[in-house]
């Protein structure tokens, strides 16, 4: 059932390649990251709720599974992470909805973690 805490570990371990290999790029990027994280017009919760919605528009697994584990550590609840995920249907479609898959094996890994 370790699914999504797997593709953690790849991310991490990508990260530390990337890192390791091609640090200007890398750290150019996380920088990037940090910055665009950083306004205070949305807190951490409501700005990971959106990024889970995105993650699977994009249909990215490693995506849907950071970015779960970050919303579920800053109080989101299962409901607000399948309303994200339905807010990508709504703008992505088929494609988005099938997404929603990886996104309730998320839910349930992290949600179940954190209590």
């Amino acid at each position: 059932m370790a699914h999504m805490h797997d593709k953690l570990e790849q991310i991490g371990t990508l990260t530390t390649y990337l890192r390791d290999n091609y640090p200007t790029e890398t750290n150019a990027f996380l920088g990037f990251l940090k910055e665009a994280e950083s306004g205070k017009a949305l807190d951490i919760r409501d700005k990971e709720l959106i990024n889970v919605a995105l993650a699977v528009a994009a249909q990215c697994e490693w995506c849907i599974a950071f970015h779960v584990q970050q919303a579920a550590r800053h109080g989101a609840s299962r409901d607000e992470l399948v309303e994200a995920g339905f807010m990508a249907v709504i703008m992505h479609g088929g494609p988005a909805y099938m997404y929603m898959t990886p996104l309730m094996q998320a839910i349930d890994e992290f949600l179940e973690q954190k209590n």
